[in-house]
């Protein structure tokens, strides 16, 4: 007896990677061996040297063939084993490893939007839906779209094995999160990535695409972001760490904003329960914060700290990777 694995990878489109699969068939007993591809298709390599490796990093069932078939995500190398130019996990993983005694843990919402025809899933062909307000944890009506690909996504998510925390309309008609946490470095990255993959996937059998796009929408719409909950050791079990935290990722706020994301700027406007990207502020309950510290992390007086800055576009394994360096480096000048 044979099954199916399904290799599934990150490609070199810029401004923004997208996800590339193909499927291995193998006996069963198998494991899921070192495999290959051409780069010279999807950004990564030229066509007079266009081999590419695939290193498989997290196999999870298949929740959609079902029965022995298995998902295989994969890190990409070069030909001598070593890191491809694209591969952002190897670094997350260095950068883990090497903060690993700060234990630091995330939790990220991933916001997207169904598209159909190059509109948001259930807007007009002319014009626009009604203002938004309805929307956000709606239920009922013409006005909540998307329902039954949300519904599959999770059910996939959870036979899977993943990590999924729960899911939402979102803001704006046609726009939906999942949360998926809480988990550390790099793992947080490779389920993120799969439930990505699941979701496009999922999608196709309803004639609807999947956008990351951090402002789909021009205009008084919401954007689409990816909130990044974070916390370490300390700051699990202390206040002062949490507002160390704060302190450090406002020190450092340039090359977060430039790693955030694609199009950042056109979503990170002061409105929209955004901050500007070029300001940085942190504060409790407060949503139109950078960083966010939930009320109840305060009344409790530890806990984590919520980075509303990332895009849905952004690399999990980026953002991950600069929180923790970010974070568990900073050592504050302590007043005498």
């Amino acid at each position: 007896m044979s099954y199916q694995a399904e290799y599934i990878w990150i490609d070199g489109t810029k401004p923004s990677p997208i996800m590339r699969n193909k499927t291995k068939i193998l006996k069963d007993g198998q494991e899921p061996p070192i495999w290959g591809f051409d780069g010279s298709s999807t950004n990564q390599a030229p066509g007079n040297s266009s081999d590419c490796v695939l290193k498989p990093v997290f196999i999870a069932p298949d929740p959609l063939r079902k029965g022995n078939n298995v998902l295989v995500l994969c890190e990409v190398e070069l030909t001598d084993f070593t890191p491809h130019p694209t591969n952002t996990r190897s670094a997350c993983l260095e950068t883990a490893e090497r903060y690993k005694d700060h234990e630091p843990l995330f939790g990220i919402e991933q916001e997207y939007t169904l598209m159909q025809n190059g509109r948001p899933l259930g807007w007009p062909d002319n014009g626009f839906p009604a203002p938004q307000g309805p929307y956000y944890c709606g239920v009922g009506g013409e006005k909540m779209v998307g329902r039954e690909i949300v519904e599959a996504h999770t059910q996939a998510c959870l036979d899977a094995g993943i990590a999924i925390e729960g899911t939402n309309a979102e803001v704006m008609m046609g726009q939906w999160e999942f949360q998926i946490g809480v988990l550390p470095a790099p793992a947080i990255g490779d389920q993120i990535w799969l439930a990505r993959w699941l979701l496009f996937r999922i999608a196709e059998d309803y004639g609807v695409s999947v956008s990351l796009d951090p402002k789909p929408v021009i205009g008084d719409w919401n954007g689409a972001g990816a909130h990044t909950n974070f916390s370490t050791k300390a700051m699990r079990e202390s206040y002062d760490a949490i507002i160390e935290g704060c302190e450090a990722l406002g020190k450092n706020a340039d090359e977060h904003i430039a790693n955030y994301g694609p199009g950042i700027e056109s979503r990170l406007t002061g409105a929209h329960e955004t901050a500007r990207y070029d300001a940085f502020s942190y504060g409790v309950s407060d949503r139109g914060a950078s960083v966010r510290i939930p009320w109840a992390v305060e009344k409790e007086k530890k806990g984590y700290l919520e980075d509303r800055r990332p895009n849905a576009n952004v690399d999990p394994y980026v953002v991950s990777r600069l929180m923790i360096e970010t974070i568990c480096s900073y050592s504050p000048v302590k007043k005498s």
